[in-house]
């Protein structure tokens, strides 16, 4: 189980790994730590050591008290229903482009070849044009909308300043390359609705919600509702063990990963952390789950350097363009 090799002809080493790891594998028990993000300007310097023990020793972690109020955490989620709500037809007309829009079961993972048993909607503010419901379908859908999205970016930053400090950066390193103000930005908030369980399909093998995966970005935020679970964890150093555990959904945290972008940024020091979703075992929930994440993703014209040299090179819009096609049939 030590090779990584794999017939796939991927340029990114990124990609060689995550094509070997669609196999159901065994599921264990790991720490989850919970680290408490409140009164953050005084206690910035302990939680910055917290965030990075967790984050090396076990590869994911919850946030708590982070200052986005549960209200407007439901509030995201009600609006979310309500486009997954639309015809059809209507969705259609918003189609996923440069990481924006709505799609409907076309992410296929290089884990599992097969299609994520999904919908999502993707919002990147320069990218957006064409792409919001009319104010006749949903009624201040994109203000809302993005209200949510700049709270889930200041929070991703508090954060990413407490790597900025362990990794010797300037404290605003992470917040100046993921300037929304600029067209350049490409961070990301993505609806995501899956599917409840078909019982004609529901014993098809190759199937998952959501395959195994690395996330392309610095850091994500995702947001869970109780009771739709399906989320399983295997952090990127025990890759080769194929053992997941499952992260039960909790309402008051925030579940949160290092991905790959920080993860070179770091040279390997901070593993990006491997997850999906699986569909869910006939004893469990078998409806429509859907969740929130919130994607760091570096803007286009920032330089990913690998301090050692570890890894090459490469602009974020390059890099985000080979995982997005990689991901999407070659679409970008």
């Amino acid at each position: 189980m030590n090779s990584l090799n794999t017939n796939n002809e991927f340029s990114l080493q990124e990609l060689q790994k995550e094509s070997v790891m669609g196999v159901m594998g065994t599921e264990t028990q790991r720490e989850v730590r919970v680290i408490d993000l409140s009164d953050f300007e005084q206690r910035k310097y302990e939680i910055a050591d917290q965030l990075w023990d967790a984050a090396v020793e076990i590869g994911f972690f919850q946030v708590s008290h982070h200052g986005i109020p549960q209200q407007d955490i439901e509030h995201a989620f009600g609006l979310a229903e309500q486009f997954f709500a639309l015809p059809r037809e209507v969705k259609a007309q918003y189609p996923l482009k440069r990481n924006s829009g709505w799609e409907s079961k076309a992410q296929i993972r290089p884990s599992t070849k097969t299609p994520d048993q999904k919908e999502s909607y993707q919002v990147t503010r320069p990218r957006m044009t064409g792409l919001w419901p009319t104010q006749q379908e949903l009624p201040d859908f994109k203000e809302q909308v993005l209200n949510f999205e700049s709270q889930c970016w200041s929070v991703g930053m508090k954060i990413l300043s407490c790597f900025a400090y362990k990794m010797g950066f300037s404290e605003d390193f992470f917040t100046l390359a993921h300037d929304p103000s600029k067209e350049t930005y490409q961070s990301t908030l993505r609806m995501l609705h899956y599917y409840a369980v078909d019982p004609a399909f529901k014993d098809e093998l190759g199937l998952w919600r959501a395959g195994a995966h690395t996330d392309f970005d610095c850091l994500t935020l995702l947001f869970q509702q109780k009771g739709q679970g399906g989320l399983q964890v295997c952090p990127g150093k025990e890759m080769e063990n194929r053992a997941w555990t499952s992260i039960e959904p909790r309402e008051d945290v925030i579940t949160c990963n290092i991905g790959d972008m920080l993860m070179r940024w770091s040279d390997d020091v901070l593993p990006s952390n491997f997850h999906r979703v699986k569909n869910p075992a006939d004893h469990e929930y078998q409806g429509a789950r859907y969740s929130l994440a919130f994607f760091c993703q570096a803007n286009e014209d920032v330089l990913i350097q690998s301090p050692k040299g570890k890894y090459p090179d490469i602009t974020a819009k390059d890099y985000l363009a080979q995982r997005v096609s990689a991901n999407f049939s070659g679409k970008y």
